[in-house]
């Protein structure tokens, strides 16, 4: 986890201006997850600067949003004009929430950049009401074209780390084998593929 906070912390900043480029894309995926946050209590982890809640909040009826990063809470902090959203730094792999604690939780563009994704599932799926809805959108390199492949060079050697290297098709095989029923996909474009996915518990 060290690694990660050092180069978010590092890059909280100019993360909004990084993401500005694949507006577009993030405009189309904010119309996907408004009406699924639509009066539910959500649970945002790897939140950032807080983009993504900031674009849904006025559809759902509180958000806790996390991220891993100090230097990014401190960032998301700074205009948020909604009493229904609530910052503050937390570890995905062991959330201090109670189990069923939330009807919809939102991990965006993170699953890739953890060393142990399905070790953040698990822990997803024990904070998520049964009903509950995970919406997992993330870039899946594996498909880049080749500006891509470019960006994503000068991107690791910038220290960005990725760690799991996915096409859609294997990001949402992942999900299945860990336990997920993926009710919705799209694959939006963007800087890179950004694989949107919709997801419920996996009935046993």
């Amino acid at each position: 986890m060290k690694e990660r906070k050092t180069f978010w912390d590092k890059n909280a900043g100019r993360y909004d201006r990084f993401m500005r480029k694949d507006q577009a894309a993030y405009e189309e995926m904010y119309a996907s997850i408004r009406p699924v946050v639509k009066a539910k209590t959500v649970l945002e982890l790897a939140t950032g600067t807080g983009l993504i809640a900031k674009h849904i909040v006025n559809a759902a009826a509180h958000i806790e949003a996390t991220d891993a990063s100090a230097e990014m809470i401190t960032e998301a902090k700074r205009d948020n004009r909604s009493a229904k959203l609530h910052f503050s730094v937390q570890d995905m792999f062991r959330l201090p929430y109670a189990d069923k604690s939330f009807d919809v939780v939102i991990v965006s563009n993170a699953l890739h950049i953890v060393p142990q994704p399905e070790k953040a599932l698990q822990e997803i799926k024990r904070v998520l009401k049964d009903e509950g809805v995970l919406l997992a959108p993330t870039f899946t390199h594996a498909g880049n074209s080749f500006s891509g492949k470019v960006r994503a060079f000068f991107m690791k050697l910038a220290g960005f780390p990725l760690h799991s290297r996915w096409t859609s098709e294997e990001y949402l095989r992942f999900l299945r084998q860990n336990s997920w029923t993926v009710r919705k996909s799209a694959v939006l474009k963007a800087s890179f593929p950004l694989t949107y996915a919709e997801c419920v518990k996996m009935e046993v």
